[in-house]
C-alpha cells in the first residue's frame, strides 16, 4: 500500500510500470538498458473516492487517457531505480493535490471605495472618448 494521506492509500497492484529505453544522457548505456519508466495508474478502477477521482482527472488533464488511465513518464535520471522513484513521487504528489478539497468561495460584494474607483475610471474613459469626437462640422 502506498500512503497518500492519513486516511487515503492506494494499492501497489493498481500501479503498472513499464521500463523502456530512454533518450538523452547515458552514453553507451542508453542503447542497452531500459531506464525510462512509464507508470500507469488506472484511475477509473482504483479504490479512490469518486470526488478524488474527478479532481485527479481534472488535475492530470491530457495525461489521463479516454479509458481513465493516468500515464506518468519519467526519464530524467540515468538509473531505472531513480526514474521509478521519481515517477512514484509525482503520482503521490498528484494524488495529494487531488485529495485536498478546494475551499468553498464565499460570495462578497465590492466595498464603497472600490465602487467609487470603478465609477471614476469609467468617467475618465468616457471623457477621453468624448474629447476624441468632433463636435459637429463648424
Amino acid at each position: 500500500m502506498i500512503r497518500i494521506t492519513d486516511d487515503l492509500a492506494v494499492d501497489d497492484r493498481a500501479i503498472e510500470e513499464r521500463f523502456v529505453r530512454a533518450s538523452g544522457p547515458g552514453g553507451q548505456n542508453v542503447n542497452k538498458v531500459a531506464t525510462a519508466v512509464e507508470l500507469r495508474f488506472d484511475v477509473a478502477s482504483s479504490s479512490l473516492p469518486q470526488e478524488v477521482k474527478d479532481r485527479l482527472i481534472a488535475l492530470a488533464g491530457t495525461r489521463v487517457s479516454a479509458d481513465g488511465i493516468l500515464l506518468i513518464d519519467s526519464r530524467e535520471h540515468r538509473t531505472q531505480t531513480q526514474n521509478r522513484e521519481a515517477a512514484r513521487a509525482r503520482l503521490i504528489e498528484l494524488l495529494r493535490r487531488a485529495a485536498r478539497r478546494p475551499r468553498k468561495r464565499k460570495p462578497t460584494r465590492p466595498g464603497k471605495a472600490a465602487r467609487e474607483r470603478r465609477l471614476q475610471s469609467k468617467k475618465q474613459r468616457s471623457e477621453l472618448k468624448e474629447s476624441r469626437r468632433g463636435h459637429g462640422s463648424e
